[in-house]
């Protein structure tokens, strides 16, 4: 007998000396792994609102948006709000609903249609989440240059030296450049976070295909 038919026997004999589980079993372990980690997307999500509802308070208590206060009473600003948290609660009853379904799901194939489901639900709500961003940006923007005291004031210095353009294609460029940066923060942090529990569950995902070769 040949090294390599010796480790060969060797290693089937390590093997054995381990317990080997059964399909349920292996399908109940992965099961309860992707139901912990929708469960966990769903509370992050609602922790993050809960965050940025936080923070939305503590500017309007401290004053430093004193000069966007006649914003919330725009008819366009209204309107707009009404639709992102309607949407917003949307995504956070399909997380819930995603949570529900997979914590019910008795069969590997099911589970694996619901693990795309719930990667995709949390894609649309980051790509919603930059949206609303980039849309809220681009309707305070007009609004900031109208209102703000300190704003219009600089308006008026570069009508007067007759640099206008010069100073609107400024106001561009950074706001642009602010833009980016925010949408980096952004996306490392879904990445961090929603990213490292979308890994786990395709993962689940790859174990749930193999068990259905």
């Amino acid at each position: 007998m040949d090294e390599l038919d010796l480790l060969k026997k060797d290693w089937q004999k390590q093997e054995s000396a381990y317990p080997k589980l059964t399909y349920n079993e292996l399908y109940k372990m992965i099961l309860q792994k992707s139901s912990s980690i929708v469960k966990w997307i769903f509370i992050i999500s609602i922790l993050e609102f809960i965050f940025w509802l936080f923070m939305a308070i503590g500017l309007k208590a401290s004053g430093i948006n004193k000069d966007y206060e006649g914003l919330q009473s725009d008819t366009g600003f209204i309107i707009l709000s009404i639709i992102s948290y309607t949407i917003l609660a949307y995504f956070f009853y399909r997380f819930y609903m995603n949570y529900k379904t997979i914590n019910t799901t008795d069969n590997a194939k099911t589970l694996m249609e619901n693990i795309l489901k719930t990667r995709r639900t949390v894609k649309q709500y980051v790509g919603f989440n930059l949206a609303v961003l980039v849309i809220g940006v681009a309707y305070m923007m007009p609004y900031a240059l109208n209102h703000d005291e300190s704003t219009r004031a600089l308006i008026e210095t570069a009508q007067a030296n007759g640099d206008i353009l010069k100073y609107y294609v400024g106001v561009a460029i950074v706001t642009l450049i602010a833009l980016v940066i925010a949408i980096g923060i952004l996306l490392l942090f879904y990445w961090l976070i929603y990213g490292l529990l979308l890994r786990s569950l395709n993962r689940n995902y790859k174990e749930l295909k193999k068990l259905e070769v």
